[in-house]
């Protein structure tokens, strides 16, 4: 018995349009009760048979927060249309959701890289895989597609720009994965990720080093020791915090990042330190 590639999907009702289609007017969900979101229906080409799923995927926590034991939800912006039954959780935030796009994510990452490339070891695929789940590409993902603008957040978190936050971007992209993935069925979420990580896997030169590593190997090779990471600050709200690291080595002049995973601010002090030694040869 012959089995299908998973990774060509046969397009059904609830699944991806081609790359650069344009769904029909009245057919993105919310036509008539919120224009702009059939925008972003538009951009991700794909049209929701259960609203309710992209409503909890786009609800952030502060906006169903809970007050002295009674839960005070965020009216839903989006209501289902006429026929179509909602089977996400209205009222409820992105953060379960979130947890299961992050697993459907690095499934069909880790195939297409393995289809992608054939001849490569484990530990570069290994290494090109953390790249492309990394929560900074999530951010980038979610910035092409534009979803900050569709988060519905409580107004002191939209106040702050929360809606520009990478941290947050990352985790709604992760759910809009998961809301994908649960109304249209895993070959809708495969031509989701395909749709906007393919191009990220083609413009791949090499295997990613790790910046923290590369700066080790730099500095042992000069006999000057390991290098050094210090936090020198941290801010943001409690849910959202940022970390600023500075890294130096052998004493010198430091190099400093910010992000939401002091890891991440780690590695980013250490490539923008690697950039600054190399170019001075």
């Amino acid at each position: 018995m012959a089995v299908r590639d998973p990774l060509r999907p046969t397009v059904q009702r609830g699944q991806l349009t081609a790359t650069g289609a344009t769904a029909p007017q009245g057919d993105c969900g919310f036509p008539q009760v919120a224009p702009a979101l059939g925008d972003l229906l538009q951009v991700i080409g794909y049209d929701f048979i259960s609203p309710a799923l992209l409503t909890e995927a786009l609800t952030h926590p502060s906006a169903s927060a809970v007050d002295h034991g009674r839960s005070r939800r965020t009216k839903n912006p989006f209501p289902p249309l006429p026929g179509k039954r909602g089977r996400g959780r209205v009222g409820s935030s992105y953060e379960r959701l979130e947890f299961l796009g992050d697993r459907v994510l690095g499934l069909v990452v880790a195939e297409l890289l393995w289809r992608r490339f054939a001849d490569e070891s484990e530990g570069s695929l290994t290494r090109r895989h953390t790249h492309l789940v990394r929560r900074e590409t999530l951010a980038r993902v979610a910035d092409t597609i534009g979803l900050g603008r569709y988060l519905v957040l409580s107004r002191a978190e939209r106040a702050a720009s929360a809606a520009t936050n990478p941290a947050i971007l990352a985790d709604a992209c992760e759910a809009l994965i998961a809301a994908i993935y649960l109304d249209g069925g895993f070959e809708a979420a495969v031509s989701f990720v395909r749709r906007f990580w393919q191009p990220l896997i083609e413009g791949m030169t090499g295997p990613p080093r790790d910046p923290k590593t590369a700066l080790q190997e730099w500095a042992q090779a000069r006999g000057l020791g390991l290098p050094r990471y210090q936090l020198v600050a941290t801010s943001g709200p409690d849910h959202a915090p940022l970390f600023t690291v500075a890294a130096s080595v052998a004493g010198g002049e430091a190099a400093t990042a910010t992000a939401s995973v002091k890891r991440a601010a780690e590695a980013g002090a250490a490539e923008v330190l690697l950039e600054r030694l190399v170019g001075r040869g």
